[in-house]
């Protein structure tokens, strides 16, 4: 098994629709509300660039936080988390602990087993449903071995190469 290698385009991917375009809003009306009701209430208003500078940035932040909130929603789901659960946490948590809690305790992403398309936990060693070995394992005691290993680590059997089963 493969550790989880980190892709930008494929996390990406995960942000669902609906955050984006709740993120476009909030954008968008953040522009609007600043430019249509603060700035022209204002009886001496800040210089023209701090007048786009602070929108866009509170804007900026919101819209950043509603696809980091699309994207905890749907990676807890791929990682066989409670979705429910930790989107409510990421946004009642303050400060964005919610996120990084979520990021220090996430699980690794499920794997697919290749003989029966089962969804396993990437930590077993055999398919739950079809028994199939994603590992060496040591013939004593069935624990994942590592190719070049000498020893079982968990038991100490040596290993030699036609006693290690895959």
């Amino acid at each position: 098994m493969e550790r989880e290698k980190f892709e930008i385009g494929r996390e990406i991917k995960v942000v669902p629709a609906w955050a984006v375009v709740t993120a476009i809003l909030l954008f968008a009306g953040i522009q609007f509300a600043f430019f249509r009701w603060l700035w022209p209430a204002e009886q001496h208003p800040p210089p023209l660039a701090l007048q786009v500078f602070f929108p866009v940035m509170v804007g900026s932040i919101l819209a950043f936080l509603a696809l980091l909130i699309g994207y905890v929603n749907r990676d807890a789901g791929r990682r066989g988390m409670n979705r429910t659960l930790w989107t409510l946490l990421v946004i009642f948590i303050p400060n964005a602990i919610g996120f990084i809690i979520y990021f220090l305790v996430r699980r690794p992403l499920r794997l697919q087993c290749p003989q029966c398309k089962a969804v396993v936990d990437p930590q077993v060693n055999f398919c739950p449903s079809c028994r199939f070995s994603f590992r060496q394992t040591c013939p004593q005691c069935k624990a994942a071995v590592d190719p070049g290993d000498r020893f079982c680590p968990k038991c100490g059997l040596e290993q030699k190469a036609e006693k290690v089963t895959s």
